[in-house]
């Protein structure tokens, strides 16, 4: 087993010199080979990301500790008296259970549009239980690494500016979210990139705010696929890790 982590370690160490080669140094890959022997996380398979030098977990890489941990349960529930609609501020409260006979470990967890990235603007609810969920999940496991999700912004400062600026409209041929034009764009995006279709999709409704994207203005749309390409340009590994967020309702999505 330990020659299996020293492999995955190993493999890590490539992909992540390929990936963040250009601000990659010694300390950070020392790093990386103690964390994947401890824990066998993969860069691969998003969960780890390496952000403003320093590694962070993705809520997928603490679902799948837990899992090969055999987690007997987890808990979570809202704390009312933290939690606003109105204003989008949402607060909760997970435990996780490591055997049938843990008394449970604690976390919480809360969002609002101050604290979110603009990238997920709409699922404030669904970010404070992901937040509540992996902070509970690193006492649990004793993972001294901060969770992706807790941080207020994936994009770097310059990136939020170039994005708060309105996109210039394009032509549309038909009704819907935005006419052939911008079909056409985001479909060239999800090719060029490897992007799963349904996650994407799943994605966009959340990022506009609707239930369905044909219910989405043409420039809440247009919006959404230039941040797509902005951010799939920039660290494509972290684009996975934010669809992947979206892996447990894909079965859910029309």
């Amino acid at each position: 087993m330990t020659k299996r982590w020293k492999h995955l370690a190993s493999k890590n160490c490539r992909l992540a010199r390929r990936s963040w080669g250009n601000v990659l140094n010694s300390s950070h890959l020392r790093s990386l080979r103690e964390i994947t022997e401890r824990f066998q996380l993969s860069v691969s398979a998003g969960d780890l990301l390496l952000l403003d030098g320093r590694w962070y977990v993705s809520h997928a890489g603490w679902l799948g500790l837990a899992h090969r941990n055999r987690c007997a349960g987890i808990h979570v529930r809202p704390v009312l008296q933290f939690c606003d609609p109105s204003s989008q501020r949402w607060a909760f409260e997970a435990t996780v259970y490591k055997s049938r006979t843990c008394r449970g470990f604690t976390g919480f967890g809360d969002a609002d549009p101050s604290n979110v990235d603009p990238l997920v603007r709409g699922a404030e609810m669904r970010m404070a239980e992901t937040r509540a969920v992996n902070r509970a999940l690193r006492k649990a496991y004793a993972v001294p690494i901060c969770s992706v999700e807790e941080i207020g912004s994936f994009a770097e400062p310059a990136v939020r500016d170039r994005e708060s600026k309105r996109v210039p409209p394009q032509p549309a041929n038909g009704n819907g979210y935005g006419g052939r034009t911008v079909r056409d764009r985001l479909c060239q995006l999800i090719r060029q990139h490897q992007l799963d279709p349904t996650l994407v999709k799943a994605y966009a409704t959340d990022f506009c705010g609707v239930k369905t994207l044909r219910e989405a203005t043409r420039e809440q749309v247009e919006n959404f696929v230039a941040r797509l390409a902005d951010w799939a340009e920039k660290d494509r590994n972290a684009l996975l890790c934010q669809l992947n967020s979206y892996l447990p309702q894909k079965a859910g999505v029309a």
